[in-house]
């Protein structure tokens, strides 16, 4: 099987709570595939722009999933987490912003509603942004990365997803 273009599916979970309810974690697993991987609740502390909707105290968290995915459905998955969203609304407020993507053996690749300079279009209104590439034991941000990115926070999160990516695709081959 060849398995150059197969990737690891993840989700980055912007909310109040440093701890998610379980319910939270069920649906992520009923509509896409079991979690293989909890990273640690990062303060999202760089940046007050989801504070009018969410408030000022806000976590990131790193949920990556156990089954592999091919990129060419990134649109389709950012569609499943915008329809988990509005499930969670509470009144005409998110209580979740969620932010499909995948991590290959190079890059970090989020889906994106939005256009930007950066961004290619995948069709169905879903642009893939990347923010992260890996070389040499490292994740180097995108000059154009959210400033949560560049800090490198998320990068030990991410060096574990990315031990697992390969791991699974060494039993795939």
């Amino acid at each position: 099987m060849n398995t150059n273009y197969l990737s690891k599916p993840l989700i980055f979970v912007l909310a109040e709570e440093e701890r998610l309810p379980a319910e939270v974690y069920g649906r992520l697993e009923k509509s896409f595939w079991p979690i293989a991987y909890l990273g640690k609740a990062h303060a999202f502390n760089i940046t007050d722009y989801y504070a009018q909707e969410f408030g000022l105290r806000l976590y990131r968290h790193i949920v990556a999933f156990s089954g592999l995915m091919n990129p060419e459905n990134l649109a389709e998955y950012k569609w499943i987490s915008y329809f988990i969203e509005k499930a969670f609304m509470e009144g005409s407020s998110r209580k979740y912003n969620l932010d499909f993507g995948y991590l290959d053996a190079d890059k970090l690749v989020l889906a994106s509603f939005k256009r930007g300079k950066n961004k290619i279009y995948l069709g169905n209104e879903i642009y893939a942004d990347m923010l992260l590439e890996y070389a040499k034991g490292n994740f180097t941000a995108l000059p154009w990365a959210f400033p949560d990115f560049k800090d490198g926070r998320y990068h030990k999160d991410l060096l574990v997803v990315r031990e697992k990516l390969k791991a699974q695709l060494r039993k795939c081959s």
